[in-house]
């Protein structure tokens, strides 16, 4: 993450980092998953318990067992599976859309290809580690790379875009006998129906972990620059050390 100037010593400027489609995206990205995964946590409610292959029950062997989630987490806070389910799957619909949309937008200009490319030095165990140590100490990118997408983010984006999400998508295909019967071989990529979801689960909670990572280090890099940049498109960089 990149943050804004922190001293009156340094020059600074406002560019452009984000690109509509790209702001209203995250945007539209966040509340789907918001009221994806509340309304999801209603669904899981109805059998809190999780299973490998194509069959789960209350006698069978199951590798997570829990109580339900309490209102405060669920979409609607009071129990009602069919009005969760109604949530849901209407969202499912707009996010799934939403990344097909965005993921052919970023093909076209380019987005993908100059932004999420991954070079040598991103996959370098020594560079990925001095980032680490930087962000660790809080010593953002300024200026000029300030501007482009730094190894930790790039492996984050790519992951979030290209695995896991279209993990949800699928394993939510999955879990449908409609699809089911559309589409058998969806149940065998993911091994029966209870192993989609318990994948469906798995990386619903990996979504939860990268928002949160998110949310920390735009706290710690600068909210009120970064925010803006994500609503206006533009941000405020360092550019040099004033004499």
């Amino acid at each position: 993450m990149t943050g804004p100037p922190d001293s009156a010593d340094q020059a600074a400027a406002t560019v452009r980092r984000h690109g509509l489609v790209t702001r209203l995206w995250h945007w539209l990205n966040a509340l789907c998953l918001l009221i994806l995964f509340k309304s999801g946590l209603g669904i899981f409610n109805a059998h809190p318990r999780l299973y490998w292959g194509q069959y789960g029950a209350n006698f069978d062997h199951a590798w997570l067992e829990k109580s339900r989630f309490g209102a405060l987490w669920t979409l609607p806070s009071a129990y009602d599976l069919a009005l969760s389910r109604r949530w849901h799957l209407s969202t499912a619909l707009i996010f799934a859309f939403g990344l097909l949309a965005f993921m052919l937008w970023s093909l076209a200009n380019g987005h993908f290809r100059r932004d999420l490319k991954v070079t040598r030095a991103d996959v370098s165990a020594r560079h990925l580690g001095q980032e680490i140590a930087d962000h660790a100490r809080l010593r953002f990118p300024k200026g000029a790379a300030a501007l482009r997408y730094n190894s930790l983010q790039k492996w984050s984006y790519v992951v979030v875009i290209f695995v896991l999400l279209p993990a949800m998508i699928f394993t939510g295909l999955a879990m449908s006998p409609g699809m089911d019967a559309a589409w058998p071989w969806l149940l065998d990529i993911f091994g029966g129906r209870q192993s989609a979801r318990s994948v469906h689960f798995i990386a619903a909670w990996l979504l939860v972990a990268f928002f949160v990572v998110h949310i920390l280090m735009v706290l710690l890099a600068g909210p009120l620059n970064l925010l803006r940049s994500m609503i206006t498109g533009r941000m405020r960089v360092v550019l040099e050390e004033r004499s």
